[in-house]
C-alpha cells in the first residue's frame, strides 16, 4: 500500500540506486576527494549554468540550518514565512547552528512571502535592541504546495539586496517546482537573485543527501568546517554524491518530478468532484491540501491511509512521490468517495 503522508515515504529511484551501486567498487579517497563528488559538483554547475560552490550534507535540516548560519551572525535575524519549514519543523536548528540568529515570521497568502511583507519586517525596527535582519528565506515549493514565479523571487531578492540582506532558498521540493514551472533552474535561483539554494535530493528519489549550492562563492567561506563541526561531513562522500549522478543523467530528476506533480493533479481533479471536499490551495507541485469532513478523515485512517493534518494552513495534506501509482491515487479517491456518501 502506498501512502500520502510524505514524499519521504518513497524508496530510492532506480537511477539513483544504480549509480549508488556503481560507486561501490574498490577504494576511493574519503571526505569528498573522490571522482563521484567532483563529477556531480561539475554537473550541478552545468545545470545551473554558473560557477557555484557545492556541498553535500545528509538531510534538509542540516542543509537549511548550516546555510542560514553561514549568512548570519548570532545577533542577526532571518525573515521567513510563518509556515516555513525552518520555522515550524526544524526543532530550532537554524537558531542552534547560528548561535542564536532569530527567525522573524511574516504572513502571506498560500505560504508565500511578498515584497510588502518582507519590507514590513525590515522596516519594523532598526535600533540596537532588535536582531538586525540579514537573510530572507523562501521555500520552493512552499509548505502549501504553491510556487514562486521567477518574477516573484526577483522582486523579493531585489528588495532584500537593496537593504543588505541575503536570499536563501529552501528547495526541498525544488525539482517539483522546476518541473511545474518549466523554467531553467537558473531562472528561479541566481538569475532571480537567490544567493544560496538547498537543493533537495531525498524527496526526488535519492536514498539520502541534499546539496547546498552557493551561487556567490564568497558566502561559502569556511562552510566545509561548518559541515565537519555539525557532523555532516561524510567520510564516504561518494555514496552521498553518486546517486545525484544517476538522477541528473538524462533529466531523470525532472521526469520523476513531473510524474509526482501529475499524480497530485490526478488527485486534485478527483477531489473536486467529491461532495464535501474542498481544495485549500492551487495544486502547483506534488502536494494536495483539502478540507474533508472529520468522519472522512477518521475513516481513511481506519482503512490504513497515512496523511498529515498539521502541516501548512490546515486541512489534510496528501503528498505524491516519484513512485506514486495512478492506482494508488484512484484507491484513495474511491475510499474518500465511499466515506463521503
Amino acid at each position: 500500500m502506498q501512502h500520502f503522508a510524505s514524499d519521504n515515504y518513497a524508496g530510492v529511484c532506480p537511477e539513483a540506486l544504480q549509480a549508488l551501486l556503481a560507486a561501490n567498487v574498490g577504494h576511493a579517497p574519503a571526505y569528498g576527494d573522490d571522482d563521484w563528488t567532483r563529477r556531480v559538483s561539475d554537473r550541478l554547475r552545468e545545470l545551473f549554468a554558473t560557477d557555484c560552490d557545492v556541498y553535500f550534507v545528509f538531510n534538509g535540516t542540516a542543509a537549511n540550518s548550516l546555510a542560514l548560519a553561514s549568512l548570519c551572525q548570532s545577533y542577526h535575524s532571518v525573515i521567513c514565512h510563518e509556515l516555513a519549514h525552518v520555522e515550524t519543523d526544524e526543532c530550532g536548528g537554524p537558531e542552534f547552528f547560528s548561535n542564536g540568529s532569530k527567525l522573524l515570521p511574516a504572513s502571506g497568502a498560500g505560504g508565500k512571502l511578498t515584497p510588502q511583507a518582507v519590507g514590513e519586517v525590515i522596516g519594523r525596527r532598526s535600533d540596537i535592541h532588535f536582531p538586525k535582519p540579514r537573510v530572507v528565506t523562501l521555500t520552493q515549493a512552499t509548505e502549501c504546495g504553491t510556487l514562486y514565479r521567477p518574477a516573484e523571487v526577483a522582486a523579493i531578492a531585489e528588495l532584500a539586496h537593496a537593504h543588505g540582506l541575503r536570499v536563501h532558498m529552501d528547495g526541498a521540493r525544488f525539482a517539483n517546482a522546476v518541473a511545474s514551472l518549466g523554467v531553467a533552474p537558473a531562472e528561479i535561483t541566481w538569475r532571480a537573485g537567490v544567493d544560496v539554494l538547498c537543493f533537495g535530493g531525498t524527496k526526488m528519489g535519492l536514498p539520502v543527501g541534499e546539496a547546498v549550492v552557493f551561487f556567490d562563492r564568497r558566502l561559502s567561506e569556511d562552510f566545509a568546517w561548518r559541515c565537519k563541526q555539525a557532523g555532516q561531513l561524510a567520510s564516504k562522500m561518494r555514496f552521498l554524491a553518486a546517486p545525484w549522478l544517476g538522477v541528473l543523467e538524462d533529466e531523470a530528476w525532472l521526469r520523476h518530478a513531473r510524474h509526482a506533480n501529475a499524480m497530485a493533479q490526478r488527485l486534485a481533479t478527483g477531489l473536486a468532484s467529491i461532495p464535501g471536499a474542498q481544495l485549500l490551495f492551487p495544486v502547483e507541485a506534488n502536494g494536495v491540501f483539502a478540507n474533508l469532513p472529520e468522519t472522512v478523515l477518521a475513516g481513511l485512517r481506519e482503512r490504513g491511509w497515512r496523511f498529515y493534518t498539521f502541516i501548512g494552513a490546515g486541512g489534510a495534506r496528501f503528498m505524491c512521490g516519484w513512485d506514486t501509482q495512478p492506482a494508488s491515487v484512484d484507491a484513495l479517491l474511491a475510499d474518500i468517495r465511499g466515506l463521503s456518501a
